[in-house]
């Protein structure tokens, strides 16, 4: 599946609706564009609709570019990071996605980084399928973004790679800090 966004363009995607083949939304929450409606019984309990997941797109038109999406999932105690390479013009790779799966202790190294405790985070998972990288590193040069977030995933039965890497601007990475520390008090059940 490929999803197309504008050049440098942040946006949360809400993946918990279902549409309809009317276009419209079937999850049972309050509706955004009507927020005085009576909400059901398992609406969002803040009263409006709020998106699971914070993507960050970086295309570029050397099609070079990739995108991010931090996705909690409370069934599973964790938080699920998918990164794609750009396919296309606006276009994403997600049918060949990296995924890793965090929990606690993954959540706060990247968090010690974006608090400027760290100068760089770096996860490794390993699997009998497997090897998976996280990296977000802050760079000190002014004439580039002060942070670089990457992925990688080596397959063991080929040893084939496939690597993602986006650049973060201070604005993306103050609105990451907030996501990640929201979902650890949503993981811890505070």
């Amino acid at each position: 599946m490929t999803q197309q966004m504008t050049q440098n363009e942040t946006r949360p995607v809400a993946s918990n609706m279902s549409v309809v083949s009317n276009g419209r939304s079937t999850g049972n929450r309050r509706s955004t564009a009507n927020p005085e409606a009576p909400a059901t019984e398992d609406a969002d309990p803040r009263g409006t609709e709020f998106p699971a997941d914070y993507t960050i797109y970086k295309p570029n038109p050397r099609t070079t570019g990739g995108v991010v999406r931090f996705s909690l999932n409370r069934n599973k105690a964790a938080l699920f990071v998918d990164a794609a390479n750009q396919s296309g013009e606006k276009q994403f790779d997600w049918e060949n996605k990296i995924t890793m799966k965090w929990n606690l202790s993954d959540i706060g190294q990247v968090l010690a980084t974006l608090q400027g405790g760290l100068t760089q985070a770096k996860l490794f998972h390993q699997s009998e399928k497997a090897n998976s990288t996280f990296e977000l590193t802050v760079r000190d040069d002014p004439g580039r973004a002060p942070y670089l977030l990457g992925m990688s995933r080596q397959i063991a039965a080929d040893k084939s790679v496939r690597k993602v890497a986006i650049p973060l601007t201070h604005g993306e990475a103050a609105v990451l800090e907030a996501t990640l520390r929201t979902a650890v008090s949503r993981l811890i059940g505070w």
